[in-house]
């Protein structure tokens, strides 16, 4: 891998974890990813648009993709409220990757090499330092049935993504439509549970956060799609887990989080276990 497309690749993971960090900003997180996701919607709108329609055997698979896609902001969202973007990016990012690698072991859909495995026994004792630190520090523990939520949407939408773009024939057309169909259902199903007023009081601030965030989101997404274009996707795939460390450091830095050794050295056996996996 090049340096320019390395430094790319750094680049999305820290993209990637930006926009989770804006979901910290202000109050309720889940207000903060009902504007994230409708704002999101025009983002893929304006790509979808662009781009020739995805083959009519893909709509099925844009429609579960939706689903998944909402369950993933669900879970995500409502961690946020529990817990610290330090505590719950590492292990719903972490936890994805290895569900994923066990699955594919057991169903025997991929050769899973002893580096893998060893991934594998890396990965579970981070998150298990990780989740630990929940009781250790005093933390809320209903952040943890939540992160591993968002972990599990995860792994499931990795796999329905994968085999949606393949089937439409054209992958930025197809998370195009995705962006629009996730974001508008995660947007209006739960702006409609809340109380009048729910968005039409935000700030024009907020609204500005949550198009940064967009932005930020598609920017993570395209420019790895880009990377694997360049270089092996395995080694960009490892090199944008670099996001669980610049999530610890923007919580650490930006919003005052606890920064305990524990908690960092799980960080960095996460990050380390995913890369074992994807090489």
């Amino acid at each position: 891998m090049s340096l320019h497309i390395f430094l790319a690749v750094l680049s999305a993971a820290f993209l990637h974890a930006l926009w989770n960090a804006l979901l910290r900003f202000g109050g309720s997180k889940i207000r903060a990813m009902v504007m994230l996701s409708l704002m999101e919607a025009l983002v893929g709108l304006a790509i979808a648009l662009a781009r020739p329609l995805p083959e009519p055997a893909a709509w099925k698979w844009v429609a579960a993709a939706c689903l998944v896609h909402f369950a993933y902001k669900y879970f995500l969202a409502h961690a946020y409220e529990q817990g610290d973007l330090s505590r719950v990016y590492p292990i719903a990012r972490g936890t994805a990757p290895m569900l994923v690698a066990i699955v594919t072991a057991l169903l025997a859909l991929d050769v899973v090499r002893p580096l893998g495995y060893l991934g594998v026994g890396v990965l579970g004792l981070g998150i298990l330092f990780m989740a630990r630190g929940v009781f250790t520090d005093g933390e809320s523990r209903r952040l943890l049935p939540y992160a591993f939520g968002s972990a599990c949407a995860t792994a499931t939408y990795t796999l329905t993504d994968g085999l949606g773009a393949r089937v439409a024939g054209d992958a930025a057309g197809y998370v195009g439509w995705l962006m629009v169909g996730g974001g508008l259902l995660f947007g209006l199903t739960m702006s409609l549970r809340r109380p009048k007023g729910f968005l039409t009081l935000s700030p024009a601030r907020d609204w500005g956060m949550a198009a940064l965030g967009a932005a930020a989101s598609y920017g993570a997404y395209a420019i790895s799609i880009w990377a694997m274009t360049k270089a092996p996707i395995a080694l960009v795939a490892a090199t944008r887990e670099t996001a669980i460390l610049f999530a610890v450091l923007i919580g650490w830095l930006a919003f005052g989080e606890r920064m305990t050794r524990s908690k960092a050295i799980a960080a960095v056996l996460i990050v380390a276990g995913v890369v074992l996996t994807r090489l």
